[in-house]
């Protein structure tokens, strides 16, 4: 069973975040970042799964600094609600929706007693890998189709924790070149490349490619055991 809970950022902002407790002693905990349809139906669905492996997962509402409560499906006038939420949040000053990200890991550190890693999906992928670079208290991330982390000022930055990427080939929005480009210049990063567009983890969508999101479940799972459990 889920619950909203709520989060207090380093600069006093508070906002919710959603939370799936596993049956017993969590072995990690992991802070799971939203694509741009807000802490929608599919990110919970996540979280259930992730607390049914033993995680302890946390999912900040990341639009809460531009607009509460938003929770988006995946038509056409979704797509241009969350562009316009993801703009908005983007362009906030100082450390914006990171010092949000930094408090859910502060709270899942405490909460779990246990290591924390990260996981994000479509902008969620990308805050997961600026955590990686930026933040503290993690000890693994999981990018899923981070848009722009092929951009050259994400390929210049440095992770401070073990990185597991996953990509789609049909990925319009991140081109295979630019994946190459990102494998190159990250060669401790493990990169995953699959048979797939887009957003082809959330079976909610058109893009859902049941193979190759079991996976890269697969792999997530046993890249969590070893850096959460194993090290």
């Amino acid at each position: 069973m889920g619950q909203w809970i709520e989060l207090v950022a380093n600069d006093g902002f508070a906002l919710p975040a959603w939370q799936v407790s596993p049956e017993s002693t969590p072995r990690g905990a992991v802070v799971l970042l939203q694509e741009i349809f807000g802490v929608n139906h599919h990110i919970r669905d996540v979280a259930a799964r992730l607390a049914a492996r033993g995680w302890l997962a946390v999912a900040p509402a990341l639009f809460t600094r531009v607009q509460k409560n938003v929770e988006l499906g995946y038509l056409p006038p979704d797509i241009e609600r969350g562009r316009a939420l993801k703009a908005a949040a983007q362009a906030l000053p100082g450390q914006g929706v990171l010092a949000d990200v930094q408090a859910a890991i502060d709270h899942a550190a405490v909460d779990s007693g246990a290591r924390v890693a990260v996981m994000g999906f479509c902008w969620g992928g990308l805050l997961a890998w600026r955590a990686a670079c930026e933040l503290y208290g993690l000890s693994a991330a999981v990018p899923y189709y981070g848009g722009g982390m092929t951009e050259p000022a994400e390929l210049a930055r440095r992770p401070g924790v073990p990185v597991l990427a996953h990509f789609g080939e049909r990925d319009a929005h991140i081109p295979v070149a630019g994946v190459r480009q990102f494998a190159d210049a990250q060669p401790a990063a493990e990169v995953h490349v699959y048979a797939a567009d887009h957003g082809f983890h959330c079976d909610q969508r058109a893009s859902y490619e049941a193979a190759a999101a079991q996976l890269a479940w697969t792999r997530s799972m046993d890249f969590l055991e070893r850096h959460l459990v194993g090290a």
